[in-house]
């Protein structure tokens, strides 16, 4: 692959363009990746975002002329300025993170290339590991390609060069047959070439104090963002190569680009417009199980936490077993769990790579004869795709609800080769299914564009009818909204919904009890099994003091990961997870799922405002019967945010508990040094664990949970009751004489009026497209997946 040349890029074009012919067909290339059907729908989706931005910029710009005139500025108008501004900033998307996750030499970055188009654009190694950091690769409006280089600050590296200094100290102090009876392991000699690389050889033996006081190799900006420009991908990709490849042992250069990459946080590229990654779509390189450095092993949990999609990336040869995969998987599970994943799906790469004979050989007699290594590797990927899928939809069953989205794919394995992409010497561009993971990244955008679009316009025109009824002649009777009747309505519905949630949050609680006992039962031999190595204590002393700096986490680029604190807690995570899973699902309404009981708030509250209006002769398109209830769905629409965000600290309050309760063996075991270190440090873990076992440890972590459970409830019911007791008072407010001065925006009113009816219009237009691709790639055998495949 090395030696192949890089195929002819369709971007190499574009920068043969003249500048004002690319200025004047921006609007046009926003698109390009997607075929002609789904740009139709795109551009009227943007359509209607662009007018209804204008028409609220119009709004606000009138009311601030009016607030100029006038010292004295009622609350209403504050509250709608305040909104308004809200919705004009607010961005057209929020990114789309597709995480690719997977170990060392899985072929991350090569799968990446191979989407974006361009070979060897990330650095791509046969050895073990190539790429040092997460890399967030997505395409902009810019012309030029662009990658920033973010660094840890000074206070972040100071901590890491402490528990570097701090896990090299002691060595010196075993005796000197016991210093040769164990051999560095991997977490010493990272450290090592760490110090190395940022201070130059010798490094390993200066205390932190010393270090402290010799200044890096390597050019270390103030701003801690190094920032690269380049006019084509092949120029970029050779000043971002020495930051991003991990630079190994035998290196003798003295590249002060190179000297910085212990010192990188992550690098962000953006690549310029493209014709297979749509704007919008950000695809995460994450590489390892995390790292050493606690504020990179923070980031690689959020990063993975903030992906909507996660894609398990494993090689041909280890999918089928392997602990790694293992451990990888069960992450991105928990991530559906704690985070915003909705999707998981397993790629299988390098899927070229086949011995023939030793295939035919394995395979099983019956089947059709095979001709060729073409036929031999499209069938072992049907065969896998059959086998993984099922085993993985089991696995997702047995942690997730069972009507979670995921499980109603009929995809969840992709079987794909970056290499035969470029060289197609035995599959096609469409067989290695490239193509169908671009299909995939397009569809998620433009679901999500149609979501949220569809929700700015409805809120935007909510906003509109209310300031267009401050302006108006007729008012909402104030007796309903001043008197206790409707306000009473309000506090008996919201007391039903906090005990809706309070049942719903019970069902947690039989499982977490049955967790607790069930940790208790086993975490002696689940303590056991972490701190026990096959071949003894060689290479794994000072890899257990890097665990107990790191209060119970060593996250190792090249191991798997080691967390004492969540597998002590697995017991009752195994207990809870269909529980808490179904808490937070969304769509079925059930009665274990939390947003339902909210939606059902939402309706009840929304056909009272109705009944009002019947009864008090409300015109049925009455724009103060449509405002309330319009503003009681961007009330509640903004909980379930809150609510995402809120889960994670949930979920993670188990094992954040457990951690907390032990930190005080961890850094007792971390001072120890001397002779059989390694033991008396086990020891004092496992003597730790015991005690606080014994005090109640899980019971407090159950109890922990719980209370973040009572917190959001509060929290939740606090937020309805709060912003809702507002809106009736502002409601109740108009045809105030305060608002007699304020500007007329009936146009306004009337052009949000016709953009919000025209959204059903535009979703049917795009059906009615979507229905027309299909029928067309039916008749096309061979085209599917493709971008241009309707151009």
């Amino acid at each position: 692959m090395a030696d192949t040349e890089e195929p002819h890029s369709v971007e190499d074009d574009l920068f043969n363009e003249p500048i004002k012919k690319r200025r004047r067909s921006d609007r046009e290339q926003r698109f390009r990746a997607f075929p002609s059907v789904e740009q139709c729908a795109l551009k009227e989706y943007e359509k209607l975002e662009s007018r209804t931005r204008r028409v609220l910029s119009n709004t606000y710009q009138k009311l601030i002329q009016c607030v100029f005139l006038d010292d004295s500025i009622p609350n209403g108008v504050k509250y709608l300025i305040n909104r308004l501004l809200a919705l004009i900033e607010k961005p057209s998307l929020d990114p789309i993170y597709i995480g690719l996750f997977g170990s060392t030499g899985a072929g991350k970055s090569s799968l990446i290339n191979a989407i974006i188009q361009q070979a060897m654009f990330l650095p791509v190694s046969g050895e073990n590991i190539c790429t040092s950091c997460i890399v967030q690769v997505s395409s902009g409006c810019r012309e030029q390609y662009e990658a920033k280089i973010h660094l840890l600050s000074d206070q972040e590296w100071k901590e890491e060069l402490k528990n570097l200094t701090r896990l090299l100290h002691g060595t010196e102090e075993l005796g000197g047959d016991e210093a040769a009876a164990w051999d560095r392991d991997d977490a010493v000699e990272e450290a090592i070439w760490k110090l190395q690389m940022v201070y130059g050889n010798g490094a390993e033996s200066k205390s932190y104090e010393q270090l402290l006081r010799v200044k890096p190799k390597g050019k270390i900006p103030t701003s801690r963002i190094i920032t690269l420009k380049a006019e084509e991908a092949g120029e970029l990709s050779d000043k971002l190569d020495t930051y991003i490849r991990t630079q190994r042992r035998g290196w003798d250069g003295e590249s002060p680009e190179a000297r910085i990459w212990p010192l990188i946080k992550h690098v962000e590229v953006t690549l310029p417009k493209s014709e297979l990654i749509p704007e919008g779509v950000v695809l995460v390189d994450i590489p390892g199980t995390g790292d050493f450095n606690s504020k990179r092993d923070e980031m690689w949990k959020k990063t993975i936490d903030k992906c909507s999609a996660i894609w398990v990336i494993s090689d041909i040869e280890r999918v089928s077993g392997g602990k790694a995969h293992e451990d990888l998987l069960n992450e991105s599970i928990k991530a559906c769990q704690r985070g915003f994943c909705r999707d998981v799906a397993l790629v299988v790469t390098k899927t070229d790579k086949l011995h023939l004979p030793e295939y035919l050989r394995e395979r099983k007699v019956g089947k059709q004869a095979i001709q060729s290594q073409r036929e031999a590797v499209l069938e072992r990927n049907e065969m896998i795709k059959l086998q993984r899928n099922r085993i993985l939809k089991e696995k997702l069953k047995r942690k997730l609800p069972g009507d979670f989205k995921v499980l109603e794919a009929s995809d969840l394995v992709y079987t794909v080769s970056a290499q035969e992409y470029w060289q197609q010497a035995l599959l096609t561009e469409e067989e290695t299914e490239i193509p169908k993971l671009r299909e995939y990244i397009r569809k998620r955008l433009l679901d999500e564009k149609r979501r949220t679009v569809t929700k700015y316009v409805t809120e935007a025109f909510g906003l509109l009818l209310l300031t267009d009824s401050f302006n108006s002649a007729q008012s909402l009777p104030s007796e309903h909204l001043h008197m206790s009747g409707l306000r009473r309505f309000v506090e008996e519905k919201v007391e039903l919904l906090e005990k809706a949630i309070a049942q719903c949050f019970a069902r947690v609680e039989r499982p977490l009890q049955d967790g607790v006992q069930a940790a208790r039962a086993s975490y002696r031999r689940i303590l056991g099994a972490c701190l026990v190595r096959s071949k003894g204590n060689q290479g794994f002393h000072q890899t257990l003091k890097a665990v107990c700096l790191k209060n119970g986490i060593y996250a190792s680029r090249t191991l798997a990961r080691i967390d004492l604190n969540e597998a002590i807690t697995q017991p009752i995570y195994d207990q809870i997870d269909p529980v808490f899973g179904g808490i937070f699902r969304t769509g079925k309404a059930t009665d274990s799922a939390l947003m339902p009981h909210i939606d059902a708030f939402k309706h009840s509250l929304q056909e009272k405002m109705t009944e009002i209006g019947i009864r008090n002769s409300w015109k049925y398109d009455s724009y103060k019967k449509h405002f309330l209830i319009q503003e009681i769905s961007t009330i509640l629409g903004g909980l379930e945010g809150h609510i995402l965000r809120r889960k994670r600290r949930i979920y993670e309050s188990l094992a954040t508990s457990v951690q907390n309760d032990l930190k005080p063996c961890y850094e007792e075991a971390a001072q120890i040094t001397g002779k059989k270190a390694c033991e008396r440090m086990k020891d004092v873990i496992r003597r730790g664990v015991d005690q606080q076992v014994a005090e109640g440890m899980f019971e407090r972590a159950q109890e922990r949970m719980q209370h973040q459970f009572q917190q959001l409830k509060t929290g939740i019911t606090e937020r309805v009751m709060g912003s809702i007791a507002t809106m009736l008072t502002l409601a109740s407010s108009q045809g105030d004489g305060l608002y007699k001065e304020l500007a007329d925006v009936k146009s306004e009113y009337k052009e949000m009026e016709k953009l919000h009816r025209s959204l059903r219009e535009v979703a049917e237009n795009a059906l009615l497209r979507r229905g027309m691709q299909e029928f067309l790639l039916r008749m096309s055998p061979g085209k599917v997946g493709s971008p241009r495949a309707l151009q």
